[in-house]
């Protein structure tokens, strides 16, 4: 917006000279220019996220609502995991096994009616065994109905960010009412894996043996010795063989979601596939540190000329081989700044763009106080910028 008519518009440009250019020279240095041929998958959806920086390697359909079938237990197991660390259950807590629980179809735990099992079994037969039985128990006992329970879901979905979701039950269990996004699936993942990570190991537990009965994990690449470590399978007839998939390698997480495939065979090499792509052809670096300055904006009626524009937080990108030679950095903020301007006020955006890779934008912030000039300055700065075009 204008101030006193001698205000500029919105300002973008890409970065002077000197600033990262050691980066741009790597970049532009490094692997094939000749680069690959587009990325494919027979998947219906998919979607694979560089968790370490959030970039998104690759996208299909990524906002089509879909049936996500098991897949969906994982927002089951959320609510789980934040009902104990809130401190409102605990792993010990017995929950009752209702007859609905005990009738109910599909994959089981094999609870049986009118006994109390304990949260942190109970837990375990979601995770790992795709239990139906045991997530309507853990509905029941949180919620007191699994439709109550539904309604909580969409309560947390709505608060975690999940924007193309909703929940009709604690199981996945086809419903037309019952959808999600293989964006939202990622989301919900990688929350998972961030917000309570002292139970996330148990998506990587190969077995658990509840009633006598022995039940391996099905997501199919925890054995294939390549870094995977969660998360959760999914199938029916709508939704196809699916998959959420987390691995992480050299200190780089991915996290995958794919639906759609025609097979148990077809998910799991797909599933590799799609990981170890994400692994070989990407590399992620850090373009600034934590408070690093990036740029400086011109400041209209400040007791100093320019404020340096710096991130509250590591800003890191992954880029793909052939499209590290097409990157920009851009900085763009309405000029000049006025004053004051406290340390720490965000004012200014980075973004990041790249063939083939959705763009990042991260929030630039003032570095540093400027107070505003007295009535003399003031009329000083106006008049030298009639004279002399400058703020």
């Amino acid at each position: 917006m204008l101030q006193s008519g001698i205000r500029d518009g919105r300002r973008g440009r890409l970065l002077r000279a000197g600033l990262l250019l050691p980066l741009f020279l790597l970049l532009l240095a490094a692997g094939d220019p000749r680069g690959a041929a587009a990325f494919e998958t027979e998947a219906r959806e998919a979607l694979l996220v560089d968790v370490t920086s959030g970039t998104v390697l690759f996208s299909k359909n990524p906002e089509k609502a879909i049936p996500p079938a098991s897949m969906s237990k994982m927002m089951t197991a959320y609510m789980v995991e934040a009902a104990i660390e809130a401190g409102r259950i605990s792993l010990d807590d017995e929950f009752l096994v209702s007859e609905k629980a005990w009738r109910k179809g599909g994959s089981k735990m094999f609870v049986e009616v009118g006994n109390r099992v304990r949260v942190e079994d109970l837990l375990r037969g979601v995770v790992v065994q795709s239990g139906n039985d045991a997530s309507i128990v853990l509905a029941e006992g949180l919620a007191g109905s699994e439709e109550a329970f539904a309604e909580r879901m969409n309560e947390m979905a709505e608060e975690i960010g999940l924007t193309g979701s909703n929940f009709a039950n604690a199981t996945g269990w086809p419903d037309p009412q019952h959808y999600m996004t293989v964006r939202d699936l990622a989301t919900l993942a990688t929350r998972i894996i961030e917000d309570h990570p002292r139970f996330y190991k148990l998506y990587s537990e190969l077995e658990f043996t509840w009633h006598g009965i022995k039940q391996s994990n099905r997501n199919p690449l925890l054995y294939r010795n390549i870094g995977a470590d969660g998360l959760k399978t999914g199938h029916t007839e709508e939704a196809g063989y699916c998959l959420t998939a987390s691995a992480e390698r050299d200190g780089r997480r991915l996290v995958l979601v794919i639906t759609g495939l025609p097979s148990v065979r077809a998910r799991a090499e797909e599933g590799e596939r799609l990981l170890q792509w994400g692994f070989r052809e990407f590399k992620t670096y850090e373009l600034a540190a934590a408070a690093e300055p990036l740029d400086q904006a011109p400041v209209w009626l400040g007791t100093e000329d320019y404020v340096p524009l710096v991130p509250m937080d590591p800003i890191a990108i992954t880029l793909n081989r052939t499209s590290r030679p097409g990157m920009e950095v851009t900085v763009s903020y309405d000029a000049p700044i006025p004053a004051p301007i406290a340390k720490g006020q965000e004012i200014a955006t980075l973004t990041v763009t790249a063939p083939d890779l959705e763009p990042r934008s991260f929030p630039l912030y003032a570095g540093a106080d400027v107070e505003k000039l007295g009535s003399f300055g003031r009329i000083a700065a106006a008049a030298r910028y009639l004279v002399l075009g400058q703020p």
